[in-house]
C-alpha cells in the first residue's frame, strides 16, 4: 500500500534553515536567506511543507508556466510570492534553477507592533503561492534595496534599535507590494474582464433559471469557489475594476433582477423575495431599500405612474 505524503511542518525558523542545509539565523524570529547559498537538494522539501511564519520570496530567471487565478500564464521575469503561517506550500509548478531571495519572520516578531494588528489588510497573503507578483525593472529595484537593507540590518549586532529597525523596513516592503499589486490588477485588466464576464454568465444563469428559489441568493464563496479562484482574490480584483466587493456586486445583480420581475410581472412583494431566495420578505425589502432608497413597492408604483 503506498504511503500517504505528509507535508513536513516547520515550527521554527531555524528549523527551516537546518532543513536547508544553512547556518542558525542570526536572530531566532527573523531570517533573510539567498538561494545560492542552498547547496543541498531540497526535492523531498518541495513537495509539500507548511511553515509557522510568514515567508516573501523573489525568485529571478523563473521561465515556464505559472498558476494566477483561474489561468496559466507564461513569465520570463521572475515574480514575488507570499505566504502566511500554516498554508501548504508547493514547489511542484516552480523551477529547480532560479535565484532570488526569501525573507522569513515569525508572528511574535511583529505581534507587539501595530503592523501585527494590521496583517490582514495584505491580501495577497491570502493567495495560493503560485498567484506571483510580476515586477518591471524600476519595481525590482525597490523590492532589492529592501532586502539589501534588512540584510545588512541582521549583519549588524542586535541592539535595542534592531527590532523597531526591522519591523519598520518589513512594513514598508508590505506596502510597496501593495502598490504593485494594485498596479498589476490594472494592468490584467483584460485578463480580469474574462474573469468579470464568466462571473457575469454565471450570476445571469443562476438567477434566470430560478436556483436561487431552491438554494438561495448566491454566496462569495459559491461565486469564488465556480470561478476556481479564492473569495479575497475576487473581491480584490473586482475592487479594482469596479469600486465593488464580490458582496456588493452580488446585491447590484440582485436588485437589477429584482427591478426586472416587479417592472414585468404581477408577482406580490413576498413572492419575488421568495423567487430571489430569500427565506422571510422583510429581509429582501431591506435590501432592495438599502440599495436604491425606495421600497420594492415604490420602486413598482413609481415605474408604472
Amino acid at each position: 500500500m503506498k504511503k500517504e505524503f505528509q507535508p513536513h511542518i516547520f515550527q521554527s525558523i531555524s528549523e527551516l534553515l537546518r532543513a536547508l542545509g544553512l547556518p542558525k539565523p542570526t536572530h531566532p524570529l527573523v531570517a533573510l536567506v539567498d538561494y545560492k547559498d542552498v547547496r543541498i537538494d531540497t526535492g523531498d522539501i518541495g513537495k509539500g511543507y507548511i511553515l509557522n511564519f510568514y515567508k516573501i520570496s523573489f525568485k529571478k530567471h523563473f521561465a515556464g508556466q505559472v498558476r494566477y487565478g483561474q489561468g496559466h500564464y507564461d513569465f520570463e521575469e521572475g515574480g514575488l510570492s507570499f505566504t502566511a503561517p500554516n498554508q501548504l506550500i508547493s514547489a511542484a509548478q516552480e523551477e529547480k534553477d532560479y535565484s532570488g531571495y526569501t525573507l522569513l519572520f515569525h508572528p511574535d516578531f511583529i505581534r507587539s507592533y501595530p503592523l501585527g494588528k494590521s496583517m490582514i489588510k495584505y491580501g495577497f497573503f491570502s493567495y495560493s503561492v503560485a498567484e506571483a507578483l510580476y515586477l518591471s525593472d524600476k519595481e525590482k529595484r525597490v523590492i532589492f534595496s529592501l532586502f539589501d537593507a534588512i540584510a545588512s540590518e541582521l549583519d549588524n549586532n542586535i541592539d535595542h534599535f534592531s527590532q523597531d529597525v526591522m519591523v519598520s523596513q518589513i512594513e514598508t516592503l508590505l506596502n510597496y507590494s501593495n502598490r504593485f499589486y494594485n498596479r498589476q490588477f490594472i494592468t490584467r485588466k483584460v485578463l480580469h474582464n474574462d474573469l468579470i464576464a464568466e462571473m457575469e454568465a454565471y450570476l445571469s444563469e443562476y438567477f434566470n433559471e430560478d436556483k436561487a428559489l431552491l438554494t438561495g441568493p448566491p454566496t462569495v464563496q459559491q461565486l469564488s469557489g465556480h470561478l476556481n479562484v479564492s473569495q479575497r482574490y475576487l473581491s480584490d480584483m473586482l475592487r479594482s475594476l469596479t469600486g465593488q466587493t464580490t458582496q456588493q456586486h452580488i446585491h447590484a445583480r440582485l436588485i437589477e433582477k429584482a427591478k426586472d420581475i416587479l417592472s414585468t410581472s404581477n408577482l406580490t412583494i413576498a413572492e419575488i423575495a421568495y423567487q430571489l431566495g430569500f427565506e422571510y420578505p422583510q429581509s429582501f425589502n431591506k435590501l432592495f431599500k438599502s440599495k436604491t432608497k425606495i421600497s420594492p413597492l415604490e420602486f413598482r408604483q413609481s415605474f408604472n405612474n
